[in-house]
């Protein structure tokens, strides 16, 4: 499908197949730009009236964007396929028109010519440009691109045929991420099904009964977590020492570390560790294997099993199980992460929240047998393990689409056209 071409030349724009050619955006027999203009506020609606109404970084979410708001009266309109591009606040965001659409003025929509530009080609093309185009806008308040400056925006335009053939090969790779993505949103709503169901009737109950934490099986009962954990509370060396830093092994995890697990339950590692110094001559608790690691503090809620001892800082608090023939730490794990919203409602605190001891000591939880714990625990972690992959190949599916990106946009590979 590819091979390799040895013959270049260097352009204004970059170095080139000597066969490829340059246009400036603003060559009517390229293409036409359309800059967006915002209708008076009275002419949006929600419910489906007029035009889809887009504008700004609010339609960079996902290819080929959703409209929330339409509008019955539009001055600016794209196109189904026009490509469309962020120029103002921030600048450079690229996208593709769904259907006939109203623009506002932090868009600008480019309309390829089909003769002479493919339009899948030309979003790929203008998605590596984002630096130059941030090099291009002015203003002081806000980065912005005018016309003007669009249309001497110059790009590289290699044969229709060819155009086409990259377009193929690019937008194959978008339709396995797009149903990576179709996988992974599959797989979230389910685990959130499952936690709603499991944590709170089990596994095979038939009888429930009223309680503090709401409607929960009969044999259940309610306890504090200061029952069935031991709390502790984190701190942070002294940064300035860097004798408590350098060279570090042992964990020292902070709400940005949990915060970057995206629901995952297991805490292998930190962005930063401490040295067995620092663990020796700070107040530092070393959380045995096992135990819990709370966020407590900006922000609340994201909660981890930690796989190997470690300490954490002063926005966390550690949960010891006090007896480990009662206690599943993947469960309670499981079960704060749900209740996270109502674990923010407990903190306090004007500047930025934060979850007292006494009050994350008193928080109820549910208790029952180890073995229902545990069997809760396993099917939910089979669900996130599940998530990891797919999120994984997402990744991979990802760095592959940049990398191509880069060969194939620049004729390094070239494809072969029929």
């Amino acid at each position: 499908m590819f091979y390799r071409e040895s013959d270049f030349k260097q352009t204004r724009i970059g170095t080139f197949p000597s066969d490829w050619g340059t246009a400036n955006l603003g060559d009517e027999s390229i293409a036409s730009i359309i800059m967006g203009q915002s209708p008076p506020s009275p002419t949006y609606n929600k419910d489906g009236k007029g035009l889809p109404f887009f504008q700004g970084k609010m339609e960079f979410g996902r290819l080929y964007p959703l409209a929330s708001i339409y509008c019955s009266r539009p001055i600016k309109i794209a196109e189904a396929n026009d490509i469309l591009l962020s120029v103002r606040a921030p600048v450079g965001d690229v996208n593709i028109t769904p259907s006939k659409s109203c623009i506002g003025r932090g868009l600008a929509a480019i309309r390829a010519n089909p003769s002479k530009l493919n339009y899948l080609f030309l979003f790929y093309d203008l998605s590596q440009n984002r630096r130059r185009f941030e090099s291009l806008s002015g203003g002081s308040t806000f980065k912005e691109i005018r016309r003007s400056e669009l249309q001497s925006f110059s790009i590289s335009l290699p044969s229709p045929p060819e155009q086409q053939q990259i377009a193929e090969v690019l937008s194959t790779v978008d339709e396995a991420i797009k149903k990576t993505n179709e996988v992974i949103a599959k797989t979230e709503r389910l685990k959130k099904s499952l936690m709603q169901e499991l944590l709170t009737k089990g596994m095979g109950h038939k009888e429930f009964k009223d309680s503090e934490i709401g409607r929960i099986p009969k044999e259940w009962v309610v306890k504090k977590v200061a029952n069935l954990f031991i709390v502790e509370t984190g701190t942070t060396p002294s940064t300035k020492k860097r004798e408590y830093w350098d060279g570090g092994k042992i964990n020292w995890i902070t709400p940005t570390d949990l915060s970057k697990l995206n629901g995952q339950t297991m805490a292998r590692s930190s962005e930063r560790k401490i040295t067995e110094r620092a663990l020796k001559e700070v107040s530092l608790k070393l959380m045995p294997q096992g135990s819990l690691i709370l966020s407590t503090r900006a922000p609340v809620g994201y909660v981890a099993v930690i796989q190997q001892d470690a300490t954490f800082s002063q926005g966390c608090k550690g949960l010891i199980p006090r007896n480990r023939d009662e206690v599943c730490s993947e469960f309670y794990c499981y079960f704060l992460l749900k209740k996270k919203q109502l674990l923010v409602n407990l903190s306090g605190g004007s500047t930025f929240k934060e979850l007292s001891k006494p009050a994350l000591e008193a928080f109820s939880i549910p208790v029952f047998s180890l073995r229902e714990q545990q069997e809760i625990a396993e099917i939910l972690s089979t669900v996130d393990k599940k998530l990891e992959l797919e999120r994984n190949e997402k990744a991979r599916l990802e760095r592959s689409k940049q990398v191509m990106m880069d060969l194939l946009l620049t004729g390094k590979v070239r494809v072969k056209v029929n």
